[in-house]
């Protein structure tokens, strides 16, 4: 879980921008974003599969321009 010690010197709005990009860091919203609806197993897997194909074929993209040059 996100926190922030905030300093009596410190002003409210910075420490809400660092609340902020912790937040962001650790991806809190978007695992909420994703718990929001069920989602079936099967659904899962698919998006899974799905993303690490995507990663695959940039990977095999990045290696061909590379040897390209």
């Amino acid at each position: 879980m996100a926190y922030v010690k905030v300093d009596e010197t410190e002003p409210l709005e910075k420490a809400i921008k660092r609340f902020k990009r912790m937040v962001e860091k650790e991806g809190v919203i978007r695992e909420f974003k994703m718990r929001e609806y069920f989602e079936k197993p099967s659904a899962i897997e698919h998006r899974k599969k799905k993303a690490l194909a995507r990663k695959q074929m940039l990977k095999v993209k990045k290696m061909r321009n590379s040897k390209a040059y």
